[in-house]
């Protein structure tokens, strides 16, 4: 299509720290990127890190205004550049997930008669019930978590309806939390976004839909369903439903841009708003997973990210609706340590060295001689534990490991942990499966080789920077596409392709079959022994 070739399309990413956008170009090239940084170009809003912590030090928030000025402030930059608005087909983008904003009564109306005369945080400084924006930071609602897990039923009852048990950062609870505490703001509010959907309606001029894919972020969706869990909803608060409006599918068309954009930045009338999401499943989109696909993003936590058609939603990680095949679903698990346990290990077992760490995995057998490792620095969430735990091959705990066996048996024990609870939420290994790395620890190619023979299948690495952002502009050309049956993957079959880094050895199967149950076992006895 001619017409495509020619066009633009934005992604725009309302992350913690900053708003960024990423232009592509109908070949998909990236042709423009610009940021705001909340606490140095919008200093006015006393953030750090973009966010404000309350004295309890579990509260934790954003001002729901910074947003709107960061879109202003991004826009005008973008015309400085000399951008040109008008080649602009269509836009999408994502939000850091869990971020909620609660409007006031008459926003609406406000939205829907933008004066393109006046910059958008001047015309919504008096939109908001709540000026104060919980985010994906704050863990101050375990009370209203315990109260809708005894609710439905329970931890286990409430992942088989949302796809995850309650978590303190979700949105329903702190809907809860915000109806009991500040009942008036509640009251006053017309509609409760996500972080994602009150973006979308910035650009739309009228609320936007909650996309499946984010929804499902908030322990009130029913992901088998694709609706609000009437159980959930009523749960957390009265009228809820009204308040969050309709869901809609992750590829949807919203309708077209705001009158505002056209007059005072040259948007197209015709400029297409598809649903936007959450940073999670932009990222998916942005790293081009595929069925069978398994991403591992090596960083400060790691990440995993799962395509897969057969959720088994457990108590740990997290099943959201897939943002590119509303007949898919993603997993995500977080570890929360990742490169600082590597790091230590390095310091304490390789004198500093990644060379000598390398060296240490390159002469250690597969699978260790059987001594597995659990290195868990700080509290884990994937399992909920703490502490080092050495297992030699007969099961029995020993303090210490030689410093080679030391390092293997910490990688090993790593990329063990993310089998085994991929596994359980349902990521199955099948022909064709490929594992996508990407993160510091990326780079080195004997982690990466650990990671294909644990999992068994070759491994990729890809460098996509903002890849939440670039995956939303995937996902605005997608939009479009969509529409004469194109698939996400048919849509960005052009982009650079992951490089190949490596393959398993020979044997990898017949070596980590049998660990993994193993692992398993340990694992189970270690969280039974934390209980007694």
């Amino acid at each position: 299509m001619a017409e495509v070739a020619d066009s633009c399309f934005l992604g725009f990413d309302f992350s913690t720290q900053q708003l960024k956008v990423v232009a592509i170009d109908g070949h998909l090239a990236v042709v423009h990127q610009s940021s705001v940084q909340f606490d140095s170009e919008l200093p006015e809003f006393r953030t750090h890190g973009g966010v404000h912590i309350h004295s309890d030090q579990l509260t934790v928030t954003s001002p729901a205004l910074m947003w709107v000025k960061a879109l202003d402030v991004l826009l005008e930059k973008m015309r400085s550049a000399g951008f040109d608005f008008s080649r602009v087909k269509a836009v999408s983008g994502s939000g850091q997930q869990h971020g909620s904003v609660f409007w006031r009564t008459g926003a609406r109306q406000t939205l829907n008669h933008l004066d393109p005369r006046k910059h958008l945080h001047v015309l919504l400084q008096d939109s908001f019930a709540l000026q104060d924006s919980p985010v994906w930071m704050d863990s101050s609602t375990s009370g209203q978590c315990q109260s809708l897990e005894e609710t439905v039923g329970g931890a286990q009852r409430l992942a088989d309806i949302t796809g995850s048990r309650a978590y303190e950062r979700f949105t329903g609870n702190q809907i809860a939390k915000i109806y009991r505490l500040k009942p008036n703001e509640f009251s006053e509010s017309e509609r409760i976004s996500l972080v994602s959907s009150f973006a979308s309606s910035l650009f739309l001029g009228e609320y936007a839909a909650i996309d499946y894919s984010d929804g499902s972020g908030m322990n009130l969706m029913d992901i088998g369903e694709k609706r609000w869990s009437q159980v959930c909803v009523n749960a957390t608060a009265p009228a809820l439903a009204e308040k969050l409006g309709d869901l809609t599918p992750s590829t949807a068309v919203l309708g077209c841009v705001s009158p505002y954009y056209t007059e005072r930045y040259g948007f197209p009338q015709s400029c297409k708003v598809l649903a936007f999401t959450g940073d999670n499943p932009g990222s998916l989109a942005g790293m081009r997973l595929r069925e069978g696909d398994l991403a591992v993003s090596l960083g400060t936590s790691d990440t995993v990210f799962l395509w897969i058609q057969d959720p088994k939603p457990t108590v740990e990680g997290h099943i959201f609706c897939n943002p590119v095949d509303c007949s898919a679903y993603m997993a995500l698990i977080c570890f929360k340590n990742g490169s600082f346990t590597r790091e230590r290990i390095r310091n304490e077992c390789a004198g500093g060295s990644w060379e000598l760490f390398s060296s240490a995995l390159r002469s250690t057998p597969m699978g260790n001689n059987g001594n597995l490792g659990m290195y868990f620095d700080v509290m884990e969430i994937t399992p909920p534990a703490v502490g080092v735990h050495r297992f030699n091959a007969e099961g029995q705990r020993v303090a210490a490991f030689d410093r080679e066996v030391e390092i293997r048996a910490l990688v090993e024990g790593q990329f063990l942990a993310k089998r085994v609870h991929a596994e359980k939420l349902g990521y199955k290994i099948i022909q064709g499966t490929r594992v996508l790395a990407t993160g510091g620890a990326s780079s080195n190619k004997d982690i990466l080789q650990v990671l294909s023979d644990v999992f068994n299948a070759p491994v990729y690495t890809i460098d996509v920077p903002n890849s939440a952002g670039l995956g939303c502009a995937y996902r605005a050309l997608h939009g479009l596409m969509a529409e004469t049956g194109q698939s996400f993957s048919e849509t960005t079959r052009s982009a650079p392709d992951p490089q190949l880094a490596v393959r398993p050895e020979p044997g990898a199967l017949e070596v980590y079959a049998p660990l993994m149950l193993r692992y398993t076992a340990l694992e189970d006895q270690l969280l039974n022994d934390c209980k007694l």
